[in-house]
């Protein structure tokens, strides 16, 4: 009998045991979206001259995020297995830490198969361009840790990296460096929405004034609210998780039309899910509409910042906020190492 782990584990080879690109043609087209890391490690002084942008080679930090971006869309040509991909959306974070760089891919696309080597070519390829930019004060810097942390989409859904046995013996960049994605800044909220309309200009965006006014007036720091169109959002969220806010809300694309990927943009970055607060926000809408049963909204907590994923109607925005009129404090109270923990 066939093993369906190792069957699926070797699906570039065919019945011969010979190389072959896997045919994709009967999958769905789904939204998909993968998160790569990898970490550039130099001297302390020669991150000092990149935050001065003061090495021989300058622009340094924009040049690596080119050289990410173009090697994203380049990947079926470096990697001969990889299927072409429409990208949807690509962004490369780079964090100074005291003695390294600090590398994040995140590569989206709507299709029929996976943006995981996408990112981490990404990921590889602006360390490498560090490296090129670096080497002439540092020959002896080290790419290190290229590795997936997330992904979501497809027939398998959401994988996120667990901390466990498998990396045993090495510290993973993220530990060795636990200034990466900052420290949470207590009392600070984002407000983001996916709206390809709003984002276009073609319709005035009236949830995201309201939710960034609520926050206000509980007490939290919050910018203007950020516009995207639904294809951009999972970049979007990542760059807002990159300023370690308390809190982040999203309002808009959680629906069920292809474009809608707000909640599959959330699930890949979480570390825990807080099913509660979905539920009672589909609850409370069901009162006054049967189709809030369909909205997918969806909550948790992504390196200690709260993730709250609203639908896009402002009725359904005034049931979300209802919802957590009675919780956001506690929660983020226990988040911050106070409240009541029984």
């Amino acid at each position: 009998m066939t093993d369906p782990v190792n069957e699926r584990a070797l699906s570039h080879l065919d019945s011969d045991g010979r190389a072959r690109m896997v045919d994709v043609g009967g999958k769905g087209v789904t939204a998909r979206l993968a998160v790569a890391e990898a970490c550039y490690v130099t001297r302390a002084d020669v991150i000092a001259l990149l935050r001065d942008d003061a090495l021989p080679k300058a622009d340094v930090l924009t040049t690596a995020r080119l050289a990410g971006i173009g090697a994203a869309k380049r990947t079926s040509e470096l990697i001969p297995l990889c299927h072409p991909l429409p990208l949807d959306g690509v962004r490369i974070d780079l964090e100074l830490a005291d003695d390294a760089v600090l590398i994040t891919a995140t590569a989206s696309t709507s299709g029929r198969t996976g943006v995981e080597m996408e990112a981490l070519t990404a990921a590889a390829i602006a360390g490498l361009t560090l490296h090129d930019m670096i080497k002439a004060v540092d020959p002896a810097g080290t790419l290190t840790d290229v590795r997936l942390v997330a992904k979501s989409g497809g027939a398998r859904g959401d994988w996120r990296r667990e901390d466990d046995a498998s990396d045993a013996g090495r510290e993973p960049a993220a530990q060795a460096h636990p200034g990466r994605g900052g420290t949470v800044r207590p009392g600070t909220a984002t407000v983001l929405v996916a709206s390809t309309r709003a984002a276009a200009g073609s319709r005035t965006d009236e949830t995201g004034p309201a939710i960034a006014q609520w926050l206000s007036d509980h007490g939290l720091a919050v910018d203007a609210p950020v516009v995207v169109p639904d294809v951009e959002i999972g970049p979007a969220l990542m760059e807002a998780l990159a300023d370690s806010p308390a809190l982040i809300i999203l309002t808009g694309g959680t629906g069920v039309s292809p474009s809608d990927r707000t909640p599959e943009a959330v699930r890949a970055v979480l570390d825990t899910e807080l099913p509660g607060i979905g539920e009672a926000v589909r609850e409370r809408g069901r009162a006054a509409t049967p189709t809030a049963v369909v909205s997918r909204a969806v909550a948790g907590i992504a390196r200690g910042t709260v993730i709250v994923a609203l639908p896009g109607s402002p009725g359904a925005v005034r049931d979300g906020l209802a919802v957590l009129e009675g919780a956001l404090e506690h929660l983020l109270a226990q988040l911050s190492g106070g409240g009541d923990h029984d």
